[in-house]
């Protein structure tokens, strides 16, 4: 009931009106059935603007931590969430990919629509980085076809570490759905399942124009972070100023 007043009356119709997407071939997500949507990630508001382009509910997984904030702003959080249809995860104990990946399955078997992001984070600076697997292991295990999309200027809208969007016309580009079915029964050959990651990839590079880097979007976070930190630490103190 919450996620048709958020999608429906309150949030859908002032963000269509402010941002004016542009959606191209939306036609290929099926009206009914299971289906994997497999996506770019650019921005924060990347879970908003794709679902609200959708007719049917797209359920994604995020950190339990946003469902547990304290205060308004955290109140807040938790109803967007739950109210756009969003699934926490706990992410202790190192069950988080196992955690989702249960989670999209069932929400697959009931027939309905699963997101996810298969660079497992957001691109630190734009590029398409290596996906992980897990997205191959919903779809050989579920045999859900995968519709590709592409979010292709959301880091323009909202770039990382802002808050507030900036009023530009969000664009959305859908591919034609992926059919892996040739290799039913394969799913936990980590061979297969990374061949079918990286064909999910190409296509999500060749449908956005992104450079593509086979590298992991976490790995050069954490290089960035730990580079950031050695710069902070190797800056001397500013000297303090002498009285004349």
């Amino acid at each position: 009931m919450l996620y048709s007043v958020l999608k429906y009356v309150i949030l859908g119709p002032w963000l269509r009106l402010i941002f004016r997407p542009k959606v191209e071939g939306r036609e290929y997500v099926p009206d009914v059935g299971p289906a994997i949507i497999a996506s770019n990630h650019l921005s924060f508001s990347d879970s908003i603007f794709m679902p609200l382009m959708v007719k049917r509910r797209v359920t994604f997984v995020a950190k339990q931590e946003y469902f547990t904030g304290r205060g308004l702003k955290g109140w807040l959080t938790k109803m967007f969430f739950v109210g756009t249809g969003t699934i926490p995860v706990d992410r202790s104990g190192g069950r988080a990919a196992q955690a989702a990946i249960d989670t999209g399955l069932r929400v697959l078997r009931e027939g309905n629509l699963f997101g996810i992001y298969p660079e497992g984070t957001r691109s630190p600076d734009g590029r398409l980085y290596r996906g992980k697997t897990g997205v191959a292991r919903l779809a050989l295990e579920s045999g859900a076809p995968v519709i590709p999309v592409v979010m292709l200027n959301s880091d323009k809208v909202q770039p990382p570490g802002k808050i507030i969007p900036r009023i530009k016309r969000v664009r959305i580009r859908f591919g034609p759905p992926m059919d892996f079915s040739r290799y039913a029964g394969m799913a936990g050959d980590r061979f297969i399942e990374r061949a079918v990651t990286d064909e999910i990839m190409y296509e999500l590079m060749e449908l956005s124009g992104r450079e593509y880097v086979d590298v992991y979007a976490q790995k050069v976070k954490s290089a960035q972070a730990k580079a950031a930190r050695s710069e902070q630490a190797d800056t001397p103190d500013k000297p303090a100023a002498v009285a004349a």
